[in-house]
């Protein structure tokens, strides 16, 4: 393995934090960002079952769907 080759380990906790960091400046508590990960991945399919979007709006219709239905993990 070449040293510029990135592990999936290390590519997965990236991701994580990146999601986290989404996740954060769509107004997720600090204290709930951890479950909102959980919550943003096991929201996917429910959120864009009857969905036409793509890319970046995949993503902006997962933040809308959990601002309805999880409430609780965003700030007021």
């Amino acid at each position: 393995m070449r040293e510029e080759e990135v592990s999936i380990d290390e590519l997965s906790y990236e991701l994580s934090m990146v999601l986290e960091g989404l996740l954060y400046y769509a107004g997720v508590k600090k204290s709930n960002l951890e479950e909102a990960a959980n919550i943003y991945v096991q929201s996917i399919d429910d959120a864009l079952e009857n969905s036409e979007a793509t890319g970046v709006d995949e993503v902006i219709e997962i933040i809308e769907y959990m601002k309805k239905h999880h409430k609780k993990i965003f700030e007021k």
